[in-house]
């Protein structure tokens, strides 16, 4: 059995890291020059540093993310801010304050006004539980009461793990993150951060672990269709030629919804994105921890600081991603510059990044067409944040999405009616050898044809 990964973004990598692991043979195939998806980085020329297509917000709480990093030899490649807790720059009431929760589970710090959210009381953070027990038509802002804690706490987390307004946003789709980080106490709360950028992080290591592995990892392999017969995948077409599958091969398609849609008949996923908007500023080198802190009532919703580089990120950027990048540079640094003001001065080099299908919209409506992993074919299963996973679109969604399409790959040829070890016959073996033969000159005379072109 081979398992071909098409998509090479977390998901996809996920998957095939522990297919890996656990000795099952896999093939990743990219569609683009560079695995990574949204956790892409490159050297930006007008600020000559290093930046990451997005940034994304990690808690230590998220499982997932620790297994993967410990899984590719990555755990040491995240950091804490310098400050404990959740640090914000309130516009609106010219303050500044950190939530600082408790290392335990009994939540003793809302008892403490000094850990607290300014305005609010012990009393306020029961609307947490509200949260707990919403249905699947409950939106965050018809669950929590409006207040500070709404303001300043629930609708920033909400905006930035589900990447859609509160008004509009999954209740129980906030409550999947604060049950696993929160819920447990501060310990599972600390935000980290990528100690240098995001493929350093999870991309680059996954791709080592991958080829100590013998996994091949294909990039510039676009594949356009997915041929069946008689209920399974026979067949991938790539831009390079057609690829016959073995009869007991497996596929693990962890690309975006839209491409799903297309390759897979009678898949709906949800249809509905939503954008992010980050800007990327150069800030002097200098020998300082990392951080990071909310804003509320300003354009940018997080700014990240690492040496050399400022970034600020705009979740459910609806209003801003068709303005002009000048535009946006000049509102995000000032926001730069009011969360580290230590930091004031012209406007420095920058790089604004729009990513207008950044996730799916996650309001009620669209968690309701999520698809499970399993597909209607034995031998195709589905990866991605997009997948119903119990989680936002984010990446621990993205990561557990792949474990699952593993777990599922593993059962299915371990099940009854799979092809078993010893028990294939020579003409099984033959036929699969020449379908793979084929495939190889298939592809071969389509480089050549591209070669001479």
């Amino acid at each position: 059995m081979t398992v071909h990964v098409i998509g090479g973004g977390l998901a996809g990598l996920a998957a095939a890291v522990e297919l890996a692991r656990t000795g099952v043979p896999a093939v990743v195939y990219e569609a683009t020059p560079r695995p990574g998806g949204r956790c892409r980085a490159f050297h930006e020329p007008a600020l000559d540093r290093v930046i990451d297509n997005g940034n994304h917000l990690v808690l230590s709480g998220n499982r997932n993310v620790r297994r993967y990093l410990d899984l590719i030899g990555a755990g040491d490649r995240l950091a804490a801010p310098a400050r404990p807790g959740f640090r914000f720059v309130d516009l609106e009431r010219g303050r500044e304050f950190t939530v600082r929760p408790n290392r335990g589970r009994l939540p003793w710090w809302v008892l403490l006004s000094g850990r607290r959210v300014p305005g609010t009381g012990p009393r306020d953070y029961l609307a947490l539980r509200r949260l707990s027990k919403a249905g699947p038509e409950d939106t965050v802002a018809g669950v929590v009461p409006p207040g500070e804690l709404y303001r300043c706490l629930i609708e920033p987390l909400a905006v930035s793990a589900l990447n859609t307004p509160a008004d509009e946003a999954s209740a129980r789709g906030l409550w999947a993150v604060i049950e696993q980080t929160l819920a447990k106490g501060g310990a599972q709360t600390i935000p980290l951060i990528a100690r240098t950028d995001l493929a350093d992080t999870f991309i680059n290591p996954a791709l080592d672990f991958l080829h100590r592995h013998r996994v091949t990892v294909r990039t510039g392999m676009r594949v356009k269709a997915l041929e069946f017969e008689e209920g399974r995948i026979i067949a991938l077409e790539l831009d390079q030629g057609t690829l016959p599958l073995a009869p007991d091969d497996q596929v693990v398609l962890a690309v975006p919804p839209a491409i799903a849609a297309r390759l897979v008949p009678g898949l709906t996923p949800p249809e509905t994105d939503e954008p992010i908007v980050n800007g990327h500023f150069a800030i002097p080198f200098r020998e300082e921890p990392h951080d990071i802190a909310g804003i509320v009532g300003a354009t940018a919703h997080w700014v990240f600081r690492r040496p050399g580089i400022a970034s600020t990120t705009v979740s459910a950027a609806r209003g801003l991603v068709d303005a002009p990048a000048e535009e946006l540079a000049a509102l995000l640094w000032a926001d730069v510059v009011r969360a580290f003001p230590d930091l004031a001065g012209p406007l420095p080099a920058y790089r604004i990044i729009k990513e207008k299908r950044a996730t799916i919209r996650q309001s009620p409506a669209d968690e309701a067409r999520r698809p499970g992993c399993p597909t209607p074919y034995p031998n195709l299963w589905l990866a991605g944040d997009w997948t119903a996973t119990g989680l936002p679109a984010t990446i621990e969604g993205s990561l557990l999405s792949g474990f699952r399409a593993a777990d599922h790959v593993r059962a299915a040829g371990a099940a009854p009616g799979a092809a078993r070890k010893g028990k294939v016959n020579r003409a099984r073996c033959c036929a699969s050898a020449c379908r793979a033969a084929a495939a190889r000159r298939c592809i071969s005379a389509g480089s050549a044809r591209r070669r001479a072109r």
